[in-house]
């Protein structure tokens, strides 16, 4: 079976659950439209799907995936992940934010060792990253500072968020929470960030 062949007989076996078996989901979802309480910035990693992760549901979360699940701060405004959190903070009126990083990532390697050759377009979008390759360097030497800087990417894209005026307006207020997750595709432990103690615990 190819590939494509494999997504096709995915289709029909999530065709046969949510429009034939249970059609009411897809049903009300339809009729209401969406209201997901949650949004996610994730990694465009095929490893790292964060509706498989989190076992949710058709509605359940509001999704913007890129390359290092990286949010620029509001002064790059013109960009999908801006978009994506107007449409889900001011719209939709999601209750929680949440940048869900991984281990291995691609785009981090490629920004602590300068991989990025000959690009149209990735190498501008990771340089977003670079305060976060700057911090991690200043606690660990560059041949094991790929877990730091995964995790130093997701403390500045949260730290990044507060710049959109519209979301930092609803962390004050109570009604917006922001969070940060660290998926470890090795051994599937979900580490998540506490900004009290400034670890993934």
């Amino acid at each position: 079976m190819t590939d494509t062949q494999q997504l096709l007989k995915g289709y029909s076996d999530f065709h046969q659950r949510y429009f034939r078996d249970e059609p009411k989901l897809y049903e009300r979802l339809h009729r209401d439209g969406q209201s997901p309480k949650v949004l996610v910035v994730a990694c465009s990693d095929s490893r790292a799907d964060p509706a498989l992760i989190t076992g949710a549901q058709p509605g359940d979360i509001f999704v913007v995936r890129n390359v290092a699940n990286i949010v620029p701060c509001f002064t790059s405004k013109v960009h999908s992940v801006g978009s994506a959190l107007e449409y889900g903070v001011k719209h939709l009126k999601v209750q929680h934010i949440l940048v869900l990083g991984h281990s291995a990532c691609g785009g981090i390697k490629a920004l602590l060792h300068d991989e990025v050759k000959d690009s149209d377009c990735i190498d501008g979008w990771i340089a977003h990253a670079a305060p976060a390759k700057d911090r991690a360097l200043k606690k660990c030497p560059i041949d094991s500072a790929q877990e730091c800087c995964e995790r130093e990417n997701i403390i500045l894209s949260i730290e990044n968020l507060l710049s959109y005026p519209w979301v930092n307006d609803r962390v004050a207020a109570g009604t917006l929470q922001v969070h940060g997750w660290h998926f470890n595709i090795a051994d599937g432990i979900l580490y998540q960030y506490n900004p009290v103690t400034g670890k993934f615990e």
